[in-house]
């Protein structure tokens, strides 16, 4: 459930973010204690093993943890100067502008060098999982004939079939959330077929959530038949929805983000942050990853043959996107597209 930031003001932890809208919040060890601040677009049940295994072998330390969308986590830390030590995010770009525009520390240890090149941004933004964006299906609404396996596909058959799933397709609202904004700039960058799909999804009426988790749920409950750009890493977490969901690996190619940690300059904690990123660099990047590492890249068993994955790179070119003019040149053709009146 949303929490509104007017009712966590009534709590002292929320002191010093009562402005930014917050999805969870949650704290994990003893009362007394030295606390870790983590703002973080990942839901706490996702992460929660890896807080405990970071806690177990320290005993004077709590982690204070809050989840809120990209967005919000942007507008805490560069509007409203709220007091975090950490942030984890899916938005890669928005990590990267955090960097660039001086509001995070640089971080050194030995595990570090663990991290490939591609995942170590200029020892500021450090990788820590490697997920794709997905199309997941309702089994039920697709027993009993193929999948669509590319774009193309869906395009076919969502305009062969339109009555069908009228009202019945979601995706990100690219306006709200970070992640999805990224996966809708990457693909326009890779693809004329992205346009063509979003124009086929607003005839279709399609539904626009904040978030994988609730598209996913969107699914899974039969309210929506298929849902594009969902976090394959989320559906597939959600081993009690397998009878009820597919996820489908477009074959042309799959994008990949990467989800990354930032430790911020005005960090109260910045020891405790860096082991936090520490230890999630030791779980991603060991050989095997740690047995609570929850992001594990798809199994080859899952992937159709001749499956195109490709990593949306960690650098400065994410920011071309986050350019004022090119963002509302951008939500104005994606509005165009999408909510056709």
């Amino acid at each position: 459930m949303r929490l509104s930031a007017l009712s966590l003001c009534l709590t002292l932890w929320a002191a010093v973010v009562c402005a930014f809208e917050v999805e969870e919040h949650a704290r994990f060890g003893p009362a007394e204690a030295r606390v870790l601040r983590i703002l973080s677009t990942t839901d706490i049940d996702i992460l929660r093993p890896l807080i405990d295994s970071f806690l177990r072998s320290r005993p004077g330390v709590a982690v204070d943890y809050t989840a809120a969308s990209s967005a919000q986590v942007m507008q805490a830390i560069v509007t409203e100067n709220a007091r975090f030590d950490l942030v984890l995010s899916s938005a890669m770009d928005l990590q990267i502008k955090l960097a660039n525009d001086g509001f995070t520390r640089p971080h050194r240890s030995p595990w570090t060098p663990l991290v490939p090149d591609w995942g170590n941004w200029r020892d500021h933004v450090f990788a820590f999982s490697q997920e794709t964006a997905s199309v997941v299906l309702s089994r039920a609404a697709f027993a009993g004939e193929e999948p669509p396996r590319t774009r193309q596909d869906l395009i076919d058959l969502l305009r062969r079939d339109p009555d069908r799933f009228q009202g019945r397709v979601g995706t990100y609202d690219v306006t709200v959330s970070g992640l999805g904004y990224l996966f809708a700039t990457q693909d326009a960058r890779t693809a004329e077929s992205y346009w063509r799909l979003m124009e086929v999804l607003g005839g279709l009426q399609v539904r626009l959530y904040c978030c994988s988790g609730e598209m996913i749920e969107a699914v899974a409950e039969g309210r929506i038949d298929l849902a594009y750009n969902v976090l394959g890493s989320y559906a597939r977490a959600r081993t009690d929805l397998a009878e009820r969901i597919l996820v489908v690996e477009p074959e042309e190619y799959t994008n990949m983000m990467m989800r990354t940690a930032v430790i911020l300059g005005e960090a109260a904690e910045p020891d405790l942050a860096g082991a936090f990123v520490d230890h999630l660099i030791a779980a991603a990047w060991s050989d095997p990853p740690a047995p609570d590492y929850p992001f594990l890249d798809p199994p080859e068993t899952t992937r159709p043959v001749g499956a195109s994955l490709r990593p949306i790179a960690l650098g400065p070119g994410l920011l071309v996107f986050l350019d004022r003019l090119k963002r509302q040149r951008f939500l104005e053709e994606w509005r165009n597209a999408v909510q056709q009146q």
